[in-house]
């Protein structure tokens, strides 16, 4: 998949630069006709190529002037998921002035940085079908309005791999970066609710290295070592979900030093406690999750994580969209 990886990653990286003319024949020439975009809240499900351009690509042209795509992960891999299948994984932000309203969102008039987390799958030679995670909390937090008025972890852009290298990397053992990251995820879904713990995350033969970094979405923020990721993401989340169950990817991958994981939904579970200012509502929820890890030295070094929080929000009677723009 060497050459159509570089393929794909070109014209993901040129589509949006493009008149609206050539536009519409670039994402031609990367989409099959039929290709179905599942995007995060509100976007929704978009079938075909004119519902992909009208609903995903035109209004981001139109509210992040000169907008174009700045990749940090960039990896492919077959799936070992029962799904199957050849798939690209990307961690990216889209960057331009946010001069317009998106979504609902109200603009800055300032440059933006929109991260967002991309799962592709690949058949013969275009994009058939692809999951996207956009952190559109983050966006309105640039904006100035805060949805969640708050931080646990440090809040900022997505930085790239310490390595940089993790676009199209070339080196690497990346069966093994996937083996190691599915042993711990086999050990971090069960944990004792009394302390929280879960069995060889941390400590000489752990699965996660001392200085480990972990960069959350909006909301949650990024952190620093395990006991910083417990205290600034695990322990509130557990606390608000104690009965939360993960795994359910439909997609899994290694590339190089790098893995990455996804559910759509991952997570099942109960709203039993405060989470993020909103009280318990005892409802049944879903969480679509996507991360992405860099292993190093048979250790997992940093781990980009996206959650769709705009659709978990809306679950629990939350609109974001209106709260930040009720800020000023």
């Amino acid at each position: 998949m060497p050459d159509l990886q570089h393929k794909i990653h070109d014209l993901l990286n040129t589509l949006l630069k493009r008149d609206d003319t050539a536009l519409w024949q670039v994402c031609a020439d990367v989409l099959h006709p039929a290709c179905v975009f599942e995007m995060s809240h509100p976007l929704g499900r978009l079938e075909g190529i004119d519902a992909i351009v009208q609903g995903f690509y035109a209004p981001m042209r139109a509210a992040l002037r000169h907008v174009h795509r700045r990749d940090e992960i960039f990896i492919t891999g077959m799936s070992r998921r029962a799904e199957g299948g050849q798939w690209i994984a990307a961690v990216t932000h889209y960057v331009g002035t946010f001069d317009a309203a998106y979504f609902g969102i109200k603009p800055s008039g300032r440059l933006a940085f929109l991260r967002a987390g991309e799962f592709y799958r690949v058949e013969d030679g275009r994009i058939t079908q692809a999951r996207i995670i956009l952190d559109l909390p983050d966006l309105m937090r640039q904006a100035g309005r805060d949805p969640f008025g708050g931080q646990l972890g440090l809040e900022g852009l997505f930085p790239g791999p310490a390595t940089h290298d993790g676009v199209l990397p070339q080196t690497g053992d990346g069966a093994a970066s996937l083996d190691l990251v599915e042993a711990m995820l086999a050990d971090l879904h069960v944990y004792d609710p009394a302390t929280g713990a879960s069995k060889g995350q941390t400590g000489a033969h752990g699965y996660w290295a001392e200085d480990m970094m972990w960069y959350g979405p909006c909301g949650i923020g990024s952190n620093y070592r395990w006991e910083g990721f417990v205290r600034d993401h695990r322990a509130a989340f557990l606390a608000a979900f104690p009965d939360r169950k993960g795994g359910n990817h439909y997609c899994r991958i290694g590339d190089g030093s790098y893995a990455a994981v996804s559910g759509w939904p991952s997570m099942t579970m109960t709203h039993q406690g405060p989470y993020l200012g909103v009280p318990p509502t005892g409802r049944d929820l879903t969480l679509r999750v996507m991360d992405f890890y860099r292993c190093a030295g048979g250790k997992i070094a940093e781990n980009w994580v996206l959650l769709d929080y705009m659709h978990l929000m809306e679950q629990m009677g939350v609109d974001l969209i209106a709260r930040s723009n009720a800020l000023e």
